[in-house]
C-alpha cells in the first residue's frame, strides 16, 4: 500500500485518545511489578516488551510463586496473538524484509485497529504512526506507577484495574460494529468463539494458554484466497 503524507498524522491523531487509558494500565503494571521486580527492572520490562498482556501474564506467574522460565513462557504465549495479526497485515505491506520487520515490531493491538480499513486492507503508515503515542504513554505510566507504588497501594482502590479490560473491549467493539461498513457476521462469530474458549480454559490452563488458543479463532476471519483469472478459467473448462 502506498504511503501518503496524510496518513502519517492520521495515525498519531487517532492514537491520542488512547494516551490516558494506556498510561493508566501502565501505571497499574508499575504499581504491581515494582514491589516484586524492582523499579528499574519494571521500567525496562515495559520499554523492551511493550505488551500489557504479556507483562501481566508474566507478573501473574511470578506473584503466584512461579519461576522466571514459566513467567517468560506465559509472556511468549500471550504475544503469539501477533502471529494472526501479522498474517493479516502482510498483504498490505511493501518494501524490503528489514522495513517490514521494523514495521511489524511497531504492531500493537490498538495500532492494528487504527490501521484497519476493512476488507482485509490496512493502512500501514497509520498503523506505524499510531505506535509512538502508545509507547510513550505505556512507559510513562509504568514510571508513574513505580514512583507512586507505595503511596497508591492496591490499584483496585482507585479503579485502575478496570482500565485493562475496558481498553480492550473498546478496541473490540469498534471492529465488530464499524460505523461505515457492510454488515459482516464473521467478526462477531470469531469474537464469541474466542470469548467462549477463554472462559472455558482460564480456570484450568496455565496463564497465556487461553489467549493462545483463543487467538486461533481469528483464523476463521481470514479471507479465502482469491483465484486468478487463469485459474478460474481452467476450473470452468474442467
Amino acid at each position: 500500500m502506498r504511503r501518503t503524507r496524510g496518513a502519517w498524522p492520521e495515525g498519531v491523531r487517532a492514537s491520542l485518545p488512547l494516551a490516558l487509558p494506556v498510561a493508566a494500565v501502565g501505571m497499574s503494571f508499575g504499581i504491581l511489578a515494582a514491589p516484586l521486580l524492582g523499579g528499574l527492572t519494571s521500567i525496562l520490562m515495559s520499554a523492551v516488551v511493550w505488551s500489557g498482556t504479556a507483562q501481566f501474564a508474566a507478573l501473574s506467574v511470578l506473584i503466584s510463586g512461579g519461576g522466571i522460565a514459566l513467567a517468560a513462557s506465559a509472556a511468549l504465549l500471550a504475544n503469539t496473538r501477533f502471529l494472526p495479526m501479522g498474517f493479516a497485515i502482510a498483504p498490505s505491506m511493501t518494501g524490503g524484509p528489514l522495513g517490514r520487520l521494523l514495521t511489524g515490531a511497531l504492531l500493537a493491538d490498538a495500532s492494528f485497529v487504527i490501521g484497519h480499513r476493512g476488507g482485509g486492507r490496512f493502512d500501514i503508515s497509520a498503523l506505524a504512526w499510531a505506535a509512538p503515542v502508545q509507547y510513550v504513554a505505556w512507559i510513562g505510566g509504568t514510571v508513574a506507577g513505580v514512583a507512586g507504588a507505595a503511596a497508591i497501594g492496591d490499584p483496585s482502590r482507585w479503579g485502575l484495574d478496570v482500565f485493562f479490560p475496558v481498553f480492550y473491549l473498546s478496541l473490540l467493539l469498534s471492529e465488530l460494529f464499524p460505523e461505515q461498513a457492510p454488515r459482516n457476521t464473521r467478526p462477531i462469530i470469531v469474537a464469541v468463539l474466542a470469548a467462549m474458549i477463554t472462559l472455558v480454559l482460564t480456570p484450568i490452563a496455565p496463564p497465556g494458554v487461553p489467549v493462545l488458543v483463543a487467538a486461533a479463532a481469528a483464523l476463521i476471519g481470514l479471507p479465502a484466497p482469491r483465484q486468478s483469472v487463469g485459474q478460474a478459467n481452467v476450473g470452468d473448462e474442467a
